[in-house]
């Protein structure tokens, strides 16, 4: 039996597009590559050209994903500022108040607004960030400002947002 020929770019992804919108969870590149056949580098590649193509993907952490959101979906951003030993108190003050924390953002003198993609929200999602930050030796962009930084925060209810800001204010880390 052979295999099937390979697919072309443009069906590889549109594949790729399918396989991301499918999936509740980040994908990894090395999986998406082990799906399709190809190398990482190509994964890059191909999410680079979906996303100049308007295609909103992201990269986490725990892999690339489609933003989606809802009607439902409420969404603010709140100013902190903490130090690096504070970060897991922080993630879960964040999470035990029933928000997912999608992103953080500094402004750097040079390049401006750098925002790193994290959608974290549960306990488990700050576990694993907490260990590939321990795994891999990184900075947080957050120190690269002194502790100050921006989390866009996302919640289904007015309320969990509400519950966030209290959590942060109470920690001493929300700066009003």
């Amino acid at each position: 039996m052979s295999n099937p020929p390979p697919l072309s770019a443009e069906e590889r992804r549109q594949r790729l597009l399918e396989l991301l919108a499918s999936s509740p969870r980040p994908i990894t590149g090395a999986r998406l590559a082990g799906q399709l056949g190809v190398s990482r580098q190509v994964i890059v590649q191909d999410v680079a050209i979906l996303r100049a193509a308007g295609h909103e993907i992201f990269a986490s952490p725990r892999g690339y994903f489609l933003y989606r959101t809802t009607p439902s979906t409420r969404r603010t951003v709140v100013a902190v500022r903490h130090t690096p030993a504070q970060t897991e108190d922080e993630l879960l003050a964040l999470v035990d108040a029933g928000v997912e924390v999608v992103d953080v953002i500094v402004e750097h003198p040079i390049y401006g607004e750098l925002r790193g993609m994290l959608h974290i929200a549960s306990r488990a999602d700050v576990a694993q960030f907490m260990e590939h930050l321990q795994a891999t030796g990184a900075h947080l962009l957050s120190e690269l400002t002194d502790g100050l930084h921006l989390h866009t925060l996302e919640a289904r209810t007015p309320e969990a947002l509400e519950r966030a800001r209290e959590a942060l204010r109470a920690r001493g880390y929300l700066l009003e």
